[in-house]
């Protein structure tokens, strides 16, 4: 008689299962260990409530899941190249816009960003720009006269700056501003491709890019001022990897414009350093090749803070004083001990299972570079520099994770990392199954719990 063995389970979902258990943790631990007055949240761990809502946004975005599920990864295999970064920042539009609609035009879009807390509450005190900026430090502090609402205190003039000034241009309201910022968010996946290709391989790219389109991050994209510094910051990556890679010169000096500006729209995003170094050591052949590649860089990084700098604002004062005023307020209460792990459980939620499976898979192909300790080429030489890629965004969130100055909220807060993060799904096979459960989550997440900031 033959004797059938059960067939073993795949690794991924091992790590699938961690990683369920680890929300399930976070949402128990959560609500029955914690108060709200211990966590200030919600819906633990989550910033939100629960609430069970059906809107107009619901039906396109069921259509546009079903249609990326069924077509994406063939369309994205054979559409030519140029073609495919339009569409996926359009399909990205699609994913974003439906998903905040669900909430409706008001709740979901122009509302967002003009609530009591938020950039748009405070427009009409920048009459004078140079003036704000020289005084932005002297508003801070919870203590201090005319405090600054919390999201405009907890980071750089930039983020705000960004909003005054499409006021000035006559595009004013939460609406302009909710349409800028998913705009402009969703070419951040498109960036994230862009940067696979030139230090991976193109076909990696593809396999990424439904991932990229269907994240369940959008449901945090739309809108929130976070998705649009996702956007800078992957773009400032996406043009360092041109240029370490023989395109033009002038790449570097763009990128380095936009680090600048990184750094000025959110003091966290410092860390995205982590990510510029993976980048220049996997061009090293090039940075050796043009080192003159550093003036433009460096030339361009400087223009943004030079620019504040003289206007009056002393960015490193500022972020003391925020630490402080940080402290102060929610994180004074917040306890680490949940939040460390918590937030992880958050980056669950934002990037999806098949970020996880496709983690463990780029951890994979890091230990077998390590354990065979030869010189890779081919197919798995590009897997290395993908996973490598990766392992620096993850490191950087540690990071973020264990400076204690996230608790909480980096559902919208740890997005620009995230995305990098979604490009680990290039490494997981049968992807239709996989990006349904993506679309499924980020369904679930808009329907039942209304997200807030």
């Amino acid at each position: 008689m033959t004797v059938t063995r059960p067939r073993p389970v795949p690794r991924d979902l091992y790590a699938v299962a961690a990683a369920v258990l680890l929300v399930t943790a976070a949402v128990l631990v959560g609500r029955y260990v914690y108060t709200y007055d211990d966590l200030i949240v919600g819906w633990p761990p989550l910033l939100g409530r629960w609430d069970p809502h059906l809107g107009p946004g619901t039906p396109a975005a069921v259509v546009v899941a079903a249609a990326v599920v069924a077509y994406g990864p063939a369309v994205s295999a054979r559409l030519p190249w140029r073609a495919l970064l339009p569409a996926a920042w359009g399909t990205a539009l699609a994913w974003t816009w439906s998903l905040a609609l669900i909430d409706g035009w008001e709740r979901g879009v122009a509302g967002r960003l003009t609530t009591r807390q938020e950039y748009l509450s405070v427009v009409d005190r920048w009459h004078d720009i140079p003036a704000t900026l020289r005084d932005f430090n002297g508003h801070i502090l919870l203590h201090s006269p005319d405090n600054w609402p919390a999201h405009v205190a907890g980071h750089p003039p930039g983020a705000t700056l960004t909003y005054v000034l499409l006021d000035r241009i006559g595009l004013g309201g939460g609406g302009w501003a909710g349409a800028l910022t998913i705009t402009v968010g969703a070419t951040a996946g498109v960036a994230v491709l862009v940067a696979v290709r030139v230090l991976a391989a193109e076909r990696l790219a593809r396999r990424a890019a439904p991932f990229l389109v269907l994240a369940p991050a959008a449901v945090w994209m739309g809108t929130s001022a976070d998705g649009y510094f996702a956007a800078v910051a992957a773009w400032a990556v996406a043009l360092l990897a041109l240029a370490v890679t023989g395109r033009r010169l002038w790449w570097a000096a763009g990128s380095g414009l936009l680090f600048g500006l990184t750094c000025y729209l959110s003091y966290g995003l410092t860390l995205f350093a982590v990510v510029a170094a993976a980048v220049l050591l996997l061009g090293r052949r090039g940075v050796r090749a043009r080192p003159v590649l550093f003036v433009p860089l460096l030339a361009g990084a400087a223009v943004v803070p030079v620019a504040f700098t003289a206007a009056g604002f002393d960015w490193w004062e500022a972020y003391h004083l925020l630490v402080e005023r940080y402290y102060e307020g929610a994180a004074g209460v917040r306890p680490y001990a949940y939040w460390v792990w918590a937030n992880l459980a958050c980056t669950v939620l934002i990037t999806g299972l098949a970020t996880v499976a496709g983690l463990r898979r780029a951890g994979g192909v890091l230990v077998r570079r390590r354990v065979e300790g030869v010189r890779a080429d081919g197919a798995r030489a590009e897997e290395t520099r993908l996973a490598f890629l990766v392992a620096a965004a993850l490191l950087a969130l540690l990071v973020a994770d264990l400076s204690g100055m996230s608790k909480a909220e980096t559902e919208r807060i740890w997005l620009p990392f995230a995305l990098w993060l979604l490009a680990a799904c290039a490494f997981l096979t049968r992807p239709r199954g996989w990006l349904a459960a993506q679309a499924v989550l980020a369904l679930l997440l808009n329907h039942l719990v209304a997200t807030g900031w």
